[in-house]
């Protein structure tokens, strides 16, 4: 359920109609509704509400201050990817104990950075990260929670390049040398060993991989014990799949009924990572139709949102479903709705049906508030475009549209030009 729904024949964001705001705002713009954040936030949350657990809001998703504050708000923490994630979580008022820190990749000065805030614990990916975090964690006399991220070989069925917990991604240590890996880690001073994570892949629409994956876990998790350590957290990260077109992924109460039962006996906190299925339906990109042009084999509608603005589709084939601000087209076409950009890729919607929009109508790219904005560049020179929240009746713009000027902020032509 979200809160974009027609009135009449008008589109409306909870109580605001879409057109308000672009005729405010101008286009493209990215609309989220708060109404449908929370609503997000509160299933899940209320899936786990029988076990001691933690909401990590994964920022990588959707770090707008707005969004991260009102997860914040509901008790939330963050998952976190860089040391600007953690900036921004921060800003906003994070528990710093409700911070986990994943990703393969993590600098000295952003270990030292999270070190410092005192962040609950870092998902570790690698051997040589341990002995990392390790080293800079003696440096500064701090002591470093960490959970190692287990990779357990488990088929996730889901797009290959959302793919992460089979041997052969990048993420995480192989569930066969796990246990090495912690025994080494107990002997390394400046750890704390917190738990054990797992992560294994995005837009999952069925629940028997995340069982999988427990099943496997807490085989792991008693040979743990048995060399004595004392495991205070299980992270099943995130990955439960939205509705973008056909999926029938599980609701949050089936997916939180079916962890409970494999993970009931555990004595453990758990953490969830979830980052889509919280902001994907809350927001949509709101872009207008420039022209259309009839080719020798294919309609094309041409909008001021491209590739830029909107990455998915060109980059994953991914389906965004298209709705008009107003319904006032004369029946379908078939077609590309494609941007801007001096790319062959840059198109919204790739050889489907959609209505037959005209210049100027205002068209709405459904469930764009995962990996929309926070995906964005300013590629081909063009200014990032504007945010917005609607609450209610209300809305407020929470991220500006990027000037012209700010695309060569930091720049400058060196001396000897």
């Amino acid at each position: 359920m979200h809160h974009f729904q027609y009135k009449g024949d008008e589109l409306f964001s909870e109580e605001v109609a879409i057109k308000d705001i672009v005729a405010a705002t101008g286009s493209p713009v990215y609309i989220y509704s708060k109404a449908t954040l929370e609503r997000h936030f509160k299933a899940m949350d209320d899936a786990f509400a029988s076990a001691a657990h933690t909401i990590c809001y994964s920022v990588k998703a959707n770090s707008n201050l707005a969004v991260l504050k009102t997860f914040i708000n509901l008790g939330g923490g963050v998952d976190i990817v860089s040391g600007g994630e953690l900036y921004r979580a921060l800003k906003v008022g994070v528990d710093p104990k409700k911070v986990v820190y994943s990703g393969v990749g993590k600098r000295d000065d952003e270990i030292q950075y999270a070190l410092e805030s005192g962040i609950l614990m870092f998902n570790v990916e690698s051997e040589q990260e341990l002995d990392r975090i390790d080293e800079v964690a003696g440096r500064i006399g701090r002591k470093a929670g960490i959970a190692i991220r287990v990779n357990p070989d488990v088929d996730p069925e889901t797009h290959p390049y959302i793919t992460t917990g089979l041997k052969k991604a990048k993420f995480g240590i192989n569930i066969e040398r796990a246990l090495e890996q912690y025994q080494r880690a107990k002997r390394l001073t400046n750890l704390e060993i917190l738990g054990i994570d797992c992560h294994i892949g995005s837009q999952l629409t069925k629940v028997s991989p995340f069982v999988d994956a427990i099943k496997k876990l807490k085989r792991l998790l008693q040979g743990v014990r048995d060399m004595g350590i004392d495991m205070k957290y299980l992270d099943l990260g995130g990955g439960l799949g939205i509705q973008y077109n056909d999926e029938a992924p599980p609701l949050p109460a089936d997916y939180g009924s079916s962890i409970l039962e494999e993970t009931r006996d555990l004595g453990l906190h758990l953490l969830f990572e979830p980052g889509r299925n919280l902001v994907g339906n809350a927001g949509i990109l709101v872009g207008r139709c420039l022209y259309t042009k009839k080719g020798e084999e294919k309609n094309f509608v041409i909008v001021d949102a491209g590739m830029n603005d909107l990455a998915r589709p060109a980059l994953y084939g991914s389906f965004h479903g298209v709705k008009p601000v107003f319904r006032n087209q004369d029946g379908v076409i078939e077609g590309d709705i494609v941007g801007p950009i001096c790319e062959s890729g840059d198109f919204l919607v790739k050889e489907r049906e959609f209505p037959n929009f005209q210049q100027g109508d205002l068209i709405a790219f459904m469930s764009a508030g995962a990996y929309g904005f926070t995906m964005s560049s300013n590629y081909n020179s063009r200014p990032r475009v504007a945010e917005v929240m609607v609450a209610g009746d209300r809305f407020e713009v929470v991220r500006e549209r990027e000037k012209l000027e700010d695309l060569i902020r930091g720049e400058r032509v060196p001396s000897f030009l």
